[in-house]
């Protein structure tokens, strides 16, 4: 007899039942890529209002990233504990509350403070929105609607800069374009109560009468056959409950001890692909304005980057089942690097140095969205959230001094082309790791990919 999670995973996709959890799902990432890359366009509005210095800008983007790091390692613990629907709600009204309060700041230092606050909430809607729509995948399609998701990101992005672009020479103000996106994502806030509970996570979790009703109801809804189940009774958990700061380091001990390699290799693919894009995310307004450019054509061509993301999206969603994770993976990060260390050679040259900035654009959206997927795959059900919202984090939490170290620091003494150079060489590290310390994912089974190291890590954790 199968279990309820082979049922899950084995049932027709159908747009109207697991599409929907998709789109909804997918509204909340293009909200945290809107809100990321608002960061570039206001640093420089910030700068110019509050008289700010190189350093200070760079702030405007460290206090939203280091905020997302700090929530997306506590939603990822969160959401193993008290569910992904709950979760799947609450990170998005924290955003959109600091938003609103962050468009009304009297000052630089009040503003810092909520748009960390903002990230706590934004942070934590990457590992849950990926827990969710994976959990409900099926595995089939599951590659393909991970990468998917991704292509929120770019829509998001270029929203954010075709508003900024719109807005600036019509009001010159920042507060605008912060203020535009809350209505949106409280509307969504209202959608996302109608989704239901992972099954998975039910099962996981002791909770069989609850997982049982909606496997039937997906059953039902997607007209697949039905045939009897069994649910698979967690093994009772060992220890007395935590809570707090203490339940998140006890996940990050579970996420190293599953599989050491394993966490290495997916924190090193993180850390290393977003430094590069999140570096030419929050100053390439910036870099363009240094080079010459006007405010308008400075933001438009940063958007023409977000823009072409779209169509990056499109090739990985294409590719990431015909050759597999890693050589997606393998292939596009190396490349997106060096694309802007090409760009930092040719910026004298208007024309190539838009070119290039397209060329990144494209190949860091075919390589983030089977990035996020593959690192998805590799945790079971017990450490999916908290196992992809760690590896979230540490990104964030070392992307998050990139504005400023790159202000500061690399700019300024490196120059452009060795920093972009330097980015590059340590994407490369990473993909090598990933080449020979992790498995490809692609048609497996989810829970049965990676081996544990410590197989009593895999206990279902305690609701």
């Amino acid at each position: 007899m199968r279990t309820g999670d082979q049922i899950v995973q084995d049932l027709p996709w159908k747009w109207g039942v697991q599409g929907r959890i998709f789109i909804i799902g997918g509204l909340g990432y293009m909200f945290d890529a809107w809100d990321v890359a608002l960061n570039g366009f206001l640093t420089p509005l910030l700068g110019t209002e509050f008289e700010l210095d190189t350093g200070q800008r760079g702030l405007v983007a460290t206090a939203n990233l280091v905020g997302m790091a700090v929530g997306a390692v506590a939603w990822g613990t969160i959401a193993d504990r008290m569910g992904r629907k709950k979760a799947f709600s609450i990170t998005l009204a924290i955003f959109a509350i600091f938003s609103v309060l962050g468009a009304l700041s009297p000052s630089w230092e009040v503003f810092l403070v909520l748009r960390f606050l903002a990230g706590l909430g934004l942070g934590g809607c990457i590992p849950v929105d990926y827990a969710i729509v994976s959990e409900f995948s099926p595995r089939k399609q599951r590659g393909r609607v991970l990468a998917a998701m991704d292509g929120w990101w770019p829509i998001g992005a270029t929203l954010a800069g075709a508003t900024a672009t719109l807005l600036v020479p019509v009001t010159g103000n920042w507060r605008w374009m912060l203020a535009l996106m809350v209505l949106p994502a409280l509307l969504l806030f209202w959608v996302r109560r109608g989704v239901p509970e992972s099954p998975l996570y039910l099962a996981r979790t002791g909770r069989e009468a609850e997982a049982r009703a909606v496997i039937d109801e997906l059953v039902r809804r997607t007209g697949a056959a039905p045939e009897p189940y069994e649910i698979v009774a967690p093994p009772a958990p060992t220890g007395k409950r935590v809570g707090g700061f203490t339940a998140a380091l006890d996940q990050l001990r579970r996420v190293w001890a599953f599989n050491p390699v394993t966490t290495g290799v997916a924190w090193s693919l993180f850390i290393s692909v977003m430094v590069v894009y999140y570096a030419a995310l929050s100053w390439m307004p910036s870099i363009l304005r240094a080079q010459g450019m006007g405010e308008v054509a400075a933001f438009a061509s940063t958007t023409v980057m977000n823009a072409v993301g779209i169509l990056g999206v499109l090739t990985s969603v294409l590719l990431v089942e015909v050759l597999g994770r890693k050589w997606v993976i393998g292939i596009s990060a190396p490349l997106a690097a060096v694309s802007l260390f090409v760009f930092a050679l040719v910026m004298d040259v208007p024309t190539a140095a838009i070119a290039l900035i397209a060329v990144f654009g494209f190949l860091a959206l075919v390589v983030i969205p089977v990035m996020y997927a593959y690192v998805s795959e590799l945790y079971p059900t017990q450490l999916r959230a908290s196992g992809f919202g760690w590896a979230s984090s540490m990104s964030r939490a070392v992307t998050g001094f990139v504005p400023l170290i790159f202000g500061t620091v690399l700019w300024p003494l490196l120059g452009l082309p060795m920093t972009f150079l330097l980015m590059a060489l340590v994407v490369a590290a990473a993909v090598v790791f990933m080449a020979l310390g992790a498995p490809e994912t692609r048609g497996r089974e989810l829970d049965r990919i990676v081996e544990p190291v410590d197989p009593t890590v895999v206990e279902a954790v305690r609701p």
